[in-house]
């Protein structure tokens, strides 16, 4: 039953992470033509921003060694396609390409910069500033991911003014949009309203931030639910709940998509995502990958058992 409540966007872009977040953690390499065939699928399903992949060095993500030959295959592909760049080095290669939305990992504390990064926050910044002036002057989009907005596997909860300092620094240097991460997934929905209430004082519109929940105690969908209050439209998920942080041991999978739009759907709120195609998708990537969704929704409304991965 649809029965919408008042003050909630009547849309939502989903900005779809499992083909990049949702698989870079995955041990055994999944062959480039079921990534390319998992972007298709997700596109039919609905999809209109489908993060692809990671211009990283393949030392530190094997997983995404394929970028070069990933995103080729995928050109004809009628959505945005934005991809994670750690450095000139990878953006000169995305932008070689075609690619024309980049996005850029910050952190929020020291600790994960150094653990993810190997720089401090600030050097970390000081890196970025040159990579978003450069493919802004390309015109391209930039995504800043800020990670780490409520807590850290080292350091604890985050005082919610390093976080906008951090925001404020991607802003400034040219970042279209904000993605705020709760990296770890310990965020609750009263933390969400502070750290956006803290945004908008300043200055930073809530029309150009997302927001990015992992499901580590159940949370996502609260905290997704508190930033629809305060009318944030874009959304971070993984079809499938496909992900974590390889950086952040603690971390479990992202939000599933399927789980999003279930909830978006009873609201009323508009997505232009299929939701049955959209789980038969995830069901055929966990065929490939050997092992069941852990989303909620794709259980419910998924086949009793696991598909042969070709069909």
């Amino acid at each position: 039953m649809v029965v919408p409540e008042p003050g909630l966007p009547t849309r939502v872009r989903i900005h779809e992470v499992g083909a990049r977040d949702g698989l870079q953690n995955e041990k055994t390499a999944v062959p480039t033509k079921v990534k390319a065939e998992f972007i298709r699928r997700l596109r039919t399903a609905g999809l209109t921003t489908i993060e692809a992949t990671s211009f990283v060095h393949p030392k530190w993500v094997p997983q995404l060694a394929d970028a070069e030959e990933l995103f080729p295959q995928i050109s004809d592909v009628d959505a945005e396609l934005p991809v994670l760049v750690p450095n000139q080095r990878g953006l000169d290669r995305a932008l070689a390409l075609g690619a024309r939305r980049i996005a850029v990992f910050a952190s929020a504390t020291e600790s994960f910069a150094k653990a993810n990064l190997n720089r401090t926050v600030d050097e970390s910044l000081a890196v970025f500033e040159p990579v978003v002036r450069q493919a802004k002057d390309a015109g391209a989009h930039v995504r800043g991911y800020v990670s780490m907005c409520f807590g850290d596997p080292w350091e604890g909860e985050v005082p919610l003014p390093q976080v906008v300092r951090v925001c404020t620094a991607l802003r400034d240097m040219g970042c279209d949009e904000l993605s705020l991460g709760d990296t770890i997934g310990v965020a609750t929905p009263g933390q969400v309203r502070a750290l956006l209430t803290l945004l908008d004082e300043a200055g930073l519109p809530t029309a150009e931030l997302g927001v990015h929940f992992h499901d580590t105690y159940g949370q996502a969908l609260a905290n997704t639910y508190a930033a629809l209050q305060h009318g944030v439209t874009t959304v971070d998920a993984s079809a499938g709940g496909l992900g974590g942080c390889p950086y952040a041991k603690s971390a479990t999978g992202n939000l599933a998509t399927e789980d999003l739009v279930w909830m978006l759907r009873g609201l009323g709120i508009e997505t232009g995502v299929d939701l049955e195609a959209l789980t038969a998708t995830s069901v055929w990537m966990a065929g490939h990958l050997g092992r069941p969704s852990p989303s909620r929704t794709v259980r419910a409304l998924g086949p009793t058992t696991q598909p042969d991965k070709d069909q």
